[in-house]
């Protein structure tokens, strides 16, 4: 299967886009979107780790508040997206990967989440909230919730120049969550797995991140 499923949750139906790997597969990972909504760069996420053998499902988080939400990467989607995000909210947005993961683990999957920017905070609270294993990308509003407590393994993703996320901000990630495996990268920026954006996109950086996220997550799903 690869297209949009129905996913059931506390706040109404929402779509996701849902990738299965040809045969049996190595557990199952949410795929949270950036600020932008589930769109062809968050699809071919998905398309990516069920390549890798995984079944990935992306939900459509904004459905709630705006059904298919696809915003440019630019000032106007910027500001659009974090209005969207504000009305939604936390809570919402976590209900609706709980709704997600249980689906999938009712199909005997272990399930684990990986997230980019916005979505690199919800992969965050998906191991402090869900006890998913999770993997967190650049999330710039991940440090209000650092004191909360991991039931399961993380790692985190960032650039060394990312202005979102200054140094001091990593260091709070180390010292809050000394267990989780945490990555810095020289001479990125922002939203360096974004493939579809030349601006941001550091080929180098995004590789070897994949390389370590696609490790973990087996590891943690087998």
């Amino acid at each position: 299967m690869h297209g949009w499923i129905d996913i059931e949750t506390p706040h109404g139906p929402v779509r996701g886009w849902r990738a299965d790997p040809v045969g049996p597969s190595k557990g199952a990972v949410l795929v949270i979107q950036e600020i932008f909504g589930v769109n062809a760069h968050i699809r071919s996420v998905a398309e990516r780790l069920c390549a890798a053998g995984f079944v990935a499902i992306a939900p459509s988080l904004f459905d709630p508040v705006e059904h298919g939400v696809e915003l440019d990467y630019d000032d106007a989607g910027i500001q659009r997206a974090r209005a969207l995000v504000a009305a939604l909210g936390t809570e919402r947005a976590i209900d609706i990967l709980n709704s997600t993961a249980e689906t999938l683990q009712m199909e005997g999957l272990r399930v684990g989440a990986v997230g980019f920017c916005w979505g690199g905070t919800l992969a965050f609270l998906c191991a402090t909230r869900l006890s998913l294993p999770a993997v967190g990308y650049y999330g710039a509003r991940s440090v209000p919730f650092l004191d909360e407590r991991a039931g399961a393994a993380l790692m985190f993703h960032f650039g060394a120049d990312d202005n979102s996320i200054p140094p001091h901000d990593i260091d709070l990630h180390r010292q809050k969550q000394p267990q989780a495996k945490l990555f810095v990268y020289e001479g990125t920026g922002h939203a360096f797995n974004r493939d579809v954006d030349p601006k941001v996109y550091n080929e180098p950086a995004a590789k070897l991140a994949w390389q370590r996220t696609t490790d973990f997550l087996e590891a943690q799903l087998r």
